[in-house]
C-alpha cells in the first residue's frame, strides 16, 4: 500500500470575457476497489455554486454555471489516496466493456493487429489465461507506437492513431482496449494520475476472476500503487476530466494543467 498526496490544477485563460459558462468536471478520485480517498478539497475560480453527483460509471461529476463575464477559469482538487493493488476488492461484471465503443472501432490497421494477436494466441499453449493474453497485447501496442505529444487530439480514434504509429497515453489505451475486446476480454478505460508525471494519465483494466487488473501500455507494465484512478468508462469520452460551453465572440483559449503526485511516507 502507498499513501499518495495529489494536487491537480487546471487554468483556462480566455482572450476576451465570456459569459454563460457551464462546465462539467470529472477531476475527483473516488474510493473504490483499489484505493481509498480522503481529505478531498475542491476550489473553483470564479467562485460559484457546485453540484455533485455520480454518473452511470460511478465517477464523481461536478457541474457549475457562471453567468457573469470572466476571462479566466480555474479549478483545483487536492487530497490523499491510499492505493493497494495487492488487495483489490471484487466488482460486479458488466458486459458493456466487452464491445466496441465510439473511439475503439477497428479499421484495416487495427484489424490487422487483432489478427496477428489471434495468431500469437493460437500458437501459445498458455493463451487461455486472460492476463497473459493482455500482457501480449500490451507488448504489441507498446512496440507499435512512438510516444509523440501533439500528434493526436481528443477526437482521434484508435484506428487513426495506430495507422500513424504515434500518439499519447489515450491512444495507446484505446488501441489496447480494441484489441483486447476483440480477443474476448472485458476491458475498460481509466483516467487518472501517476506518481512523477505532470499531467493526467490513461491506462486500461482487464476484468479477471471478479477483479479489475490494470495495464499501462504507454509504459508497458502492470499498474501498481503509483496510480490513482479518477474515472473509468468505455473509452476517453466517458472519462473527460473537464468539458464546458460558454458565450463569447472569437474567443481564444489557453490551457495550463499541472498534476502533482508524491508518496507520503510515515
Amino acid at each position: 500500500m502507498k499513501k499518495l498526496v495529489f494536487d491537480y490544477v487546471m487554468k483556462l485563460n480566455f482572450s476576451d470575457a465570456v459569459t454563460d459558462h457551464r462546465f462539467q468536471l470529472r477531476c475527483v478520485p473516488v474510493s473504490g476497489p483499489r484505493q481509498q480517498v480522503v481529505d478531498v478539497k475542491i476550489n473553483v475560480t470564479p467562485e460559484t455554486e457546485l453540484e455533485t453527483e455520480h454518473d452511470a460509471f460511478d465517477s464523481v461529476v461536478i457541474t457549475g454555471y457562471m453567468p457573469q463575464p470572466h476571462d479566466c477559469f480555474e479549478y483545483s482538487v487536492t487530497g490523499i489516496a491510499f492505493v493497494d493493488n495487492d488487495h483489490i476488492k471484487p466488482e460486479q461484471y458488466k458486459p458493456l466493456y466487452r464491445y466496441d465503443s465510439e473511439l475503439t472501432v477497428p479499421g484495416v490497421t487495427l484489424g490487422a493487429m487483432i489478427e496477428r494477436c489471434r495468431e500469437d494466441l493460437a500458437n501459445d499453449e498458455g493463451s487461455s489465461d486472460p492476463l497473459d493474453c493482455a500482457r501480449m497485447v500490451m507488448q504489441r501496442v507498446f512496440d507499435a507506437f512512438a510516444y509523440t505529444p501533439g500528434s493526436t487530439n481528443i477526437q482521434t480514434t484508435a484506428e487513426e492513431a495506430l495507422a500513424q504509429g504515434k500518439g499519447v497515453c489515450q491512444d495507446y489505451s484505446h488501441v489496447m482496449l480494441a484489441v483486447c475486446r476483440h480477443l474476448g476480454l472485458t476491458a475498460r478505460y481509466i483516467a487518472g494520475l501517476l506518481l512523477g508525471e505532470g499531467a493526467t494519465h490513461a491506462w486500461i483494466e482487464i476484468y479477471n476472476d471478479g477483479r479489475w487488473v490494470g495495464f499501462d501500455p504507454t509504459h508497458n507494465r502492470l499498474v501498481n500503487d503509483d496510480y490513482i484512478t479518477i474515472a473509468h468508462g468505455r473509452d476517453y469520452r466517458d472519462c473527460m476530466i473537464d468539458i464546458g460551453t460558454f458565450s463569447g465572440a472569437n474567443v481564444v483559449q489557453r490551457q495550463w494543467v499541472n498534476a502533482s503526485v508524491h508518496e507520503q511516507v510515515a
